[in-house]
């Protein structure tokens, strides 16, 4: 999950860091409130989750309260790279000597933790690293060990920090580790890290990624979801304990266990080219034990979607049994029934493994106008994408 940085903010805060004071409006009336409070002079950021605000002219200074309520009003709303602005982070201004980059993330490739650090902050760390490669020092990080002091001192004598403020930034790289650990982040990031005329060092930026596989250790994080920014349907799966991510196209595509799943997902895109370029409308893994129940949950979330136009239930039994699986596709259909909404969107199902046979017949049996039966997962592809193109 990605944070907003005032979400960001926050956290640091939490954690010692040194932040400037500031707050996050929604409307005007409440940046007025918060201007006054912070003295008048401030800064009013959009919070949206993509770079590039200041260039779109949603980071601007204000000299007195009713100039940060007018600022605030220009940026509230605003499109940025299809981001809608919907609140406003406002703190207090900090003149700038020095700019600098400090940040932990999970280098996956590698298998281990890294630490980015630079004296040409305020710029895209890629920009950096591509036009003056030897101003950016990568140090990997022992998870085993962390970052002490010691560490620490390392990094920021790779980074070529400035002697004046590498104890500073020391005391930040310990301080910003134990956030990057407390809180089972992936990423942190502070750009700029900046040094101010008088000699602090202060984080004027924090970026943060949290990893979701530990929301259960951090039940606190789920006050920073961003429910307006989560997909509706995305929302009722993970309510439901459904593996489900919306998409793009016009098949709905669900399976059991994600490496059939996004086989399924590349078979249909290969055979919707022949259809005009009809592609999954979903990733929807039910799992290896899935239930009827389970399965009448996926197909209810993925006939919710008005863009799919076809479904491809692709199964493979293993400790998943078909015969399970076909009655949780036809329970599926009444539940939906029983409610009164009308289900129109062919299924292509396709079972092989533990007790095939069975589900098999027990959709045979059903004799379900809605529901086809193809025994291949190519042609089952085929034939999800052919009815999604209307043919």
């Amino acid at each position: 999950m990605d944070l907003y940085e005032y979400q960001g903010r926050e956290l640091f805060s939490r954690h010692g860091l040194p932040v400037l004071d500031g707050g996050v409006a929604s409307t005007p009336e409440e940046a007025r409130a918060i201007a006054e409070r912070l003295g008048g002079r401030v800064v009013v950021k959009a919070q949206v989750k993509t770079g590039g605000r200041g260039k779109a002219g949603g980071v601007k200074l204000a000299e007195s309260v009713d100039e940060a309520v007018a600022r605030a009003t220009e940026i509230l709303g605003m499109d940025i790279k299809g981001h809608t602005v919907h609140k406003v982070m406002l703190t207090v201004t900090a003149d700038i000597a020095e700019e600098y980059y400090l940040s932990y993330l999970l280098d996956r490739a590698n298998r281990t933790f890294l630490c980015i650090a630079s004296v040409a902050g305020g710029m895209e760390i890629e920009q950096v690293a591509e036009e003056t490669p030897e101003k950016v020092a990568k140090v990997a990080i022992d998870a085993t060990v962390g970052v002490d002091e010691a560490k620490a001192r390392e990094i920021v004598e790779a980074a070529g920090f400035p002697l004046e403020v590498r104890d500073q930034v020391v005391a930040i790289a310990v301080k910003l580790w134990h956030a990057f650990v407390t809180e089972d982040a992936t990423l942190v990031e502070v750009n700029p890290l900046a040094k101010t005329p008088d000699g602090r060092v202060l984080c004027l930026d924090a970026k943060v990624t949290l990893d979701d596989n530990a929301a259960i250790r951090h039940p606190d994080h789920e006050a920073m979801v961003d429910r307006s920014a989560v997909d509706p349907l995305e929302q009722r799966a993970k309510e439901k304990d459904l593996n489900y991510v919306k998409l793009d196209g016009e098949v709905g595509v669900i399976g059991n266990g994600a490496g059939l799943v996004m086989s399924t997902l590349d078979v249909v895109a290969y055979a919707g080219e022949e259809y005009g370029g009809v592609r999954p409308a979903n990733f929807l893994d039910i799992g290896g034990g899935a239930s009827a129940a389970v399965m009448a949950n996926g197909l209810e979330i993925v006939l919710a979607d008005p863009s799919v136009k076809s479904v491809f239930v692709n199964v493979f039994g293993g400790i998943t049994a078909c015969d399970e699986v076909a009655n949780g596709i036809l329970q599926a259909l009444q539940l939906l029934a029983d409610r009164g909404e009308e289900v129109t969107k062919p299924l292509v199902v396709r079972l092989d493994g533990n007790n095939a046979e069975a589900g098999r017949a027990i959709l045979d049996g059903a004799a379900n106008p809605l529901v086809q039966r193809v025994d291949t997962m190519d042609g089952a592809a085929k034939r999800a994408a052919e009815l999604a193109a209307g043919k």
